[in-house]
């Protein structure tokens, strides 16, 4: 689907799910995220290439994510690549970049890496600045509550994918690692994502098995061809794959399952339940 019209937006990206995903009280939102940011205190905590989180309601998969923000140092930048759950793009490459200006959120604005989006689109003829990708989407706001506690001034580059087959997963794996290693920046790569969707916990629970094998050993290639073989509806799974295999790329050689659970932890419904993966992905 190929939208038009959306040259007037503001370069101001503002909250589409403040108040559905999350709460959008401030205080509430900082106190609840710092309060899941806590159970990870402890663990060891250090630089990471790349990490796998996911970005349903706090209330689902919050906990999850906090394994993750919780394990490593935020950097100056942050490429958080999420899938395009609105089918809105206009950008005819298909990963759409937000490359300017900011984005709010209830405890604060985050500054566009513009430098690094703009390096990545002249190196990358599939990403280019698209609104539209990101009017409506939530895979990437969600995760920006526990940056921003976590990091206060790290600056976000952000973009919605609208496809899931290997070459352009590849192509654009290509194009981050070799911006990252030029970089004069601290970079870590966030890929966002649910893995199974409205399976039984016990079905979910061994298709999502099968797709972490290939993220435990970046194998990007082989997750996507796990989630067709298998049907797993791991709904970033070509944002994961690209995270994979740039990490790998840039020195990586393995990722680490930090956190797996599932919708019905806080429903108690345990016949159809989403399942959320938290993956640290270090040098």
């Amino acid at each position: 689907m190929t939208l038009r019209g959306s040259e007037s937006l503001s370069n101001v990206r503002r909250p589409a799910v403040a108040g559905k995903f999350y709460t959008d009280d401030p205080d509430e939102l900082r106190d609840q995220v710092a309060g899941m940011l806590a159970t990870a205190e402890g663990v060891r905590t250090g630089p990471a290439l790349g990490a796998i989180v996911p970005h349903a309601g706090l209330v689902y998969s919050g906990e999850c994510a906090a394994q993750v923000f919780g394990r490593v140092e935020v950097p100056e930048v942050v490429v958080i690549l999420a899938p395009n759950h609105t089918g809105r793009w206009e950008n005819l490459g298909g990963a759409g970049a937000w490359d300017r200006g900011s984005w709010e959120t209830p405890l604060g604005s985050f500054e566009i890496a513009e430098n690094f989006l703009r390096r990545l689109e002249s190196t990358c003829q599939l990403v280019a600045h698209d609104p539209a990708a990101h009017e409506y989407e939530h895979a990437i706001e969600v995760e920006l509550p526990f940056l921003k506690l976590q990091a206060p001034d790290v600056k976000i580059a952000p973009i919605v994918l609208a496809w899931d087959d290997w070459d352009r997963c590849r192509m654009l794996a290509n194009a981050l690692a070799s911006v990252v290693s030029e970089s004069q920046e601290e970079v870590l790569l966030l890929a966002s994502s649910d893995m199974t969707h409205f399976e039984s916990a016990d079905v979910a629970r061994d298709k999502d098995r099968a797709a972490l094998d290939a993220v435990e050993a970046l194998d990007g290639e082989r997750l996507l061809s796990t989630c067709v073989r298998e049907n797993v509806t791991m709904c970033g799974r070509a944002p994961s794959a690209t995270v994979l295999e740039a990490s790998r790329q840039l020195g990586a050689t393995a990722g680490e399952l930090v956190d797996y659970r599932h919708s019905g932890w806080v429903t108690g419904d345990n016949s159809s339940v989403v399942a959320y993966a938290g993956v640290v992905i270090g040098a």
